[in-house]
């Protein structure tokens, strides 16, 4: 048989599988977003100011307080773009991944010298903003598995960078900071599985590390104290649903190691046993019933201040080995947010934190406000706080635009300073905290009135 000299012309290929592999694989979406926000009082926020904290104590100079001092910004840094991917399946096993980022990074403070002396707060407001890793994570689902009574169960387990599953229920808010500090907020590396046990019940448990929001310790803010620690950052809940309602409780468990080495009662550098351990434990609770939504978190327990919690631990006592002994500060923090309309979208948020102080007492009469390591975004004198949030949203297809009104009341002690007697032995203090590792004196208030507008564009 003759074989052609020349093979028959391929036919034009067709873009028709690659755009149907995309839409049914590949889910883009992002925003574009502004925000406009007027604060009335100097505060502890970031990302350009944006992620709201709360008000700064009085500092008087000269016979005013300069935290006492309006300003105004806009900015559009926390724009976003993600891609979620689904629809691989082997089996009854099922495969997918997102990715997600915003910007974020590359704001800085002013060179000038003079800033501090003319300007009472943050100036690091400027710059370029750089694209930043949110979330990246894949996962892996066994659905369909076989339960008693005629049940299904699956079982998925998520591997990345994602929401730490203490921070991952939000409020009805707008804001960047979705209620912080009232409740935890933390996206870090993770791995976690959820097993849904039929219709109602569902069970999850994660080991989890640290990257951008950290414990505290001797040398701040760092991963480093879960590095040598070699543990694992460890969680584990419960949830119950059915019919709009849901209810889960939780507990979450950090041990870290503050110190590797330290110096013994001979002056010799050795490495120590340090370490700490706190216990987290949370309730959270939703309904949703047609237009309307109420959900409310609790949380209770020691430390937090790596998920943005306005708590941490101290030390309390040194060795002759060259050890030091800790102890962690317990608090409550707990927010209910209510939600009605569509179109036309009403919230309202209240938020209560209370600080409770150390678990034991230190042997004196006063803690050294720099044996306390407390979250980075807040203040050891903290005594109490609040917050009352409503909000105005209009939905109108793609767009969202929404106005709110922020008042965060801080209550506030005073650090002791002066001189104290044990045994006829006179010592003095400068910046202590009670026994317990408040600061109980001379309890003030103070506020900050944020009025906040957001412009926000879906793809």
């Amino acid at each position: 048989m003759a074989l052609p000299l020349f093979a028959s012309e391929p036919a034009a290929k067709s873009d028709e599988p690659v755009k149907d592999h995309l839409q049914n694989h590949f889910k883009f979406y992002g925003f574009i977003r502004n925000y406009f926000v007027f604060d009335s009082r100097e505060s502890v926020s970031g990302t350009s100011d944006l992620f709201y904290y709360l008000p700064k104590d009085v500092n008087m100079k000269s016979g005013i307080d300069i935290n006492a001092t309006p300003s105004f910004r806009f900015v559009a840094l926390t724009s976003r773009a993600g891609v979620d991917v689904s629809g691989y399946q082997i089996g009854n096993v099922h495969f997918g991944a997102k990715l997600e980022a915003d910007f974020y990074a590359g704001l800085s403070n002013s060179s000038n010298a003079n800033v501090g002396n003319w300007f009472p707060g943050n100036t690091k407001i400027s710059g370029t903003a750089q694209m930043r890793l949110r979330q990246a994570y894949a996962t892996v689902t066994w659905k369909d598995l076989p339960m008693c009574k005629d049940q299904n169960a699956s079982v998925g387990l998520k591997i990345g960078q994602a929401w730490h599953p203490m921070a991952a229920d939000h409020p009805h808010l707008f804001s960047l900071e979705v209620g912080a500090p009232f409740g935890p907020f933390s996206r870090t590396p993770l791995v976690q599985m959820d097993a849904n046990l039929g219709k109602h019940w569902v069970v999850s448990a994660a080991a989890i590390w640290q990257m951008q929001y950290q414990s505290t310790g001797p040398v701040g803010a760092s991963a480093i104290y879960m590095k040598y620690g070699l543990t694992p950052e460890l969680y584990a809940a419960v949830a119950y649903k059915v019919n709009g309602f849901q209810i889960r409780a939780g507990a979450d468990v950090v041990s870290i190691k503050p110190r590797v080495l330290g110096t013994s009662a001979d002056g010799k550098t050795v490495k120590v046993s340090d370490r700490k351990t706190s216990v987290l434990g949370y309730v959270y609770a939703q309904y949703s019933y047609k237009n309307f939504s109420v959900k409310a978190k609790s949380t209770f327990g020691e430390g937090g201040e790596h998920m943005n919690l306005m708590s941490g631990y101290a030390k309390v006592g040194e060795n002759e080995d060259g050890s030091w002994d800790y102890a962690s500060l317990r608090n409550s923090s707990s927010w209910l947010s209510l939600s009605y309309g569509k179109k036309w979208q009403g919230v309202l948020f209240l938020g209560y934190l209370k600080n409770l102080g150390l678990a034991q007492k230190v042997d004196s009469p006063y803690l050294n406000k720099s044996d306390v390591y407390f979250c980075g975004n807040g203040f050891s004198n903290i005594n109490q706080m609040y917050r009352i949030n409503p909000q105005v949203i209009y939905n109108i297809g793609k767009m969202n635009i929404g106005l709110e009104y922020q008042f965060t009341g801080v209550q506030y002690g005073r650090y002791f300073n002066g001189k104290y007697e044990i045994g006829g032995r006179e010592y003095e203090i400068k910046d202590g905290l009670n026994r317990i590792g408040l600061a109980s004196e001379n309890l003030h208030w103070v506020g900050n009135h944020r009025v906040n507008l957001m412009v926000k564009y879906n793809f």
